[in-house]
């Protein structure tokens, strides 16, 4: 068993504009010795195949996948898993970016729990430069159960970006490639199904970003996310509240149980209610504009640098 090393999987689509800033998150310490990163190009239009082949000569340590047509996230995140070599994986998403050593500290969470799975405390979202936090979600610490993945939509799982070994991997089934946007939240609720133990770390935080035309953001506009929560369900029904079964499965429940799970939790049968996370509300250091200059000024900054 290789736990004193990470395997970073990235699912990449149509990113060449942020996935640069995301890898160089990893490499700017984070990344050790025996770790790897690997990317799987899900059949991109953009740049993105030429971006990260340029970082694959680059970084031996970089492994490069190419899907023939595009299957979706969830797919992307399977190959990664399937095709790395070590026990813990970390996935971040071709937008996001870690703060600085901060996932060595993560796994050592992890081992010291004896949890399978390891999230940071803190979301600090963000729109175009991280140092601009608009809002935060923040995680109770300790373990996180199965009941929080279905008090609401703050929980870990949701977030998808966080540590686990590839055996809660394995157990849970890897991510549900039916899902669309509900992949990780599916993939996180599989775990805790399944019997893997999910903690959360006090202290420590990682930058998402948001209000592009994000995964999520297209498949929310289809109105469908509550009946493909329910198909992720479907195979844990027995453990389920009956009452709450008859709920998601009504004509009222179907459509929107899973936007209304925050004013009306799902039970498990044991009669537990989960608690989720908190939203905090916050203000740039700032305007958005400010943000947008010091964006711009380190592009150019970084073009003198690299033509110098």
């Amino acid at each position: 068993m290789r736990f004193n090393n990470i395997s970073y999987i990235i699912p990449a689509y149509n990113c060449a504009e942020t996935i640069i800033e995301s890898i160089d998150s990893i490499i700017d310490g984070n990344v050790s010795d025996g770790d790897e990163i690997v990317i799987v190009n899900d059949c991109s239009t953009d740049n993105t195949a030429e971006t990260i082949n340029e970082l694959n000569l680059k970084y031996s340590y970089i492994k490069v996948l190419h899907h023939v047509r595009n299957k979706g996230g969830a797919a992307a995140r399977n190959t990664a898993v399937e095709n790395c070599t070590n026990d813990i994986v970390f996935c971040l998403d071709s937008d996001n970016i870690l703060a600085p050593h901060s996932v060595k500290a993560l796994r050592e969470h992890l081992l010291l729990s004896g949890a399978d799975i390891a999230a940071f405390e803190e979301l600090h979202y963000f729109n175009t430069v991280k140092e601009c936090v608009t809002h935060k979600w923040k995680f109770r610490n300790g373990l996180i159960t199965l009941e929080d993945c279905l008090a609401g939509p703050i929980t870990p799982g949701a977030s998808g970006n966080y540590l686990y070994t590839k055996e809660s991997w394995r157990k849970a089934g890897g991510y549900p490639e039916f899902a669309g946007a509900l992949d990780a939240w599916g993939f996180g609720f599989r775990q805790l199904a399944t019997g893997s133990r999910m903690t959360v770390m006090p202290e420590s935080f990682y930058y998402h970003r948001y209000g592009h035309d994000s995964y999520w953001m297209r498949d929310a506009r289809k109105g469908m996310m509550s009946l493909t929560a329910l198909q992720i369900l479907i195979p844990f029904i027995d453990l389920i509240d009956e009452n709450d079964v008859d709920y998601i499965m009504s004509r009222e429940g179907r459509y929107n149980w899973f936007s209304r799970m925050k004013e009306r939790n799902i039970r498990l049968k044991s009669g537990a209610i989960g608690n989720v996370g908190t939203v905090i509300n916050q203000s740039c250091d700032g305007s958005e504009s400010d943000c947008n200059l010091i964006m711009n000024l380190l592009r150019k900054l970084n073009k003198f640098w690299s033509n110098n």
